[in-house]
């Protein structure tokens, strides 16, 4: 179960961490003014809208300006927390993840619903959003297994233990 654990804390990590830089770097464009913005990063965010057809960046419908906020203000930070988490082997890690993969799942299903509802959305675009449905799985999946008191943080070395003398 140890290999299992750091396999999945391996690839949360790496999720977590572009979430990390991404959201308040490239989402935040959203639901925030532009010239606040370096132009390298408002050029990127231009690129990428144009590149994969991303409607909902350009034309910002309101619940996607919404759930924005929601990424930018609770799961934002819960994906820092997970990030410290799985370095540090928290014991608490399993409640951040199961917290920030239902807020993405719940998102997720509403993005979903409407780029294949709607019609507009391309293979390319839905290639890049659905990847998100998995991890949120993966992170819940993180959230219900056990803590292993075996397990440590990545790339540390098991703390030695006294024995107690009679």
């Amino acid at each position: 179960m140890g290999v299992l654990l750091k396999l999945i804390d391996a690839i949360l990590f790496t999720v977590f961490l572009v979430i990390a830089i991404g959201a308040p770097l490239l989402d935040a464009q959203t639901c925030l003014p532009s010239n606040i913005f370096p132009d390298i990063l408002v050029n990127l965010n231009t690129w990428y809208t144009h590149e994969f057809g991303d409607y909902l960046v350009s034309e910002k419908p309101h619940f996607f300006v919404g759930l924005i906020w929601l990424e930018l203000l609770f799961a934002w930070p819960l994906a820092v927390a997970s990030l410290y988490g799985i370095v540090a082997g928290k014991s608490w890690l399993r409640t951040t993840c199961l917290l920030h993969g239902v807020s993405t799942l719940t998102a997720m299903v509403a993005i979903l619903s409407e780029l294949v509802g709607s019609g507009k959305a391309s293979e390319k675009l839905l290639m890049l959003y659905t990847p998100f449905m998995g991890f949120a799985v993966l992170a819940i999946l993180r959230g219900l297994l056990p803590h292993s008191e075996k397990s440590n943080a990545i790339g540390t070395k098991p703390a030695l233990v006294r024995k107690k003398r009679a």
